[in-house]
């Protein structure tokens, strides 16, 4: 599981949540076939994504942070994506 940027492919959400500002999401790139978490916070303005595999996809959905610190991206990087 790598972190990417945004994909160009129709997606469709297939998950979301939202609390306190932040919105997490799960999309499903049909012509790629590939999954994706979004996460966004609309009081600091911080946005990243991550690539999640099909096994692993509600898991990063549910903690992304974690994710995202596993795979080297930490929350001041996240910022500036």
């Amino acid at each position: 599981m790598t972190r990417t940027d945004t994909t160009q492919a129709p997606a469709r959400e297939l998950a979301l949540r939202k609390i306190d500002g932040v919105e997490v999401a799960l999309f499903w790139h049909q012509t790629t076939d590939e999954l994706t978490v979004t996460v966004s916070d609309s009081r600091s303005g911080a946005h990243f994504e991550l690539a999640a595999e099909p096994d692993e996809a509600l898991d990063v959905f549910n903690h992304p942070y974690a994710h995202a610190a596993f795979q080297g991206l930490s929350y001041p990087e996240a910022l500036a994506a």
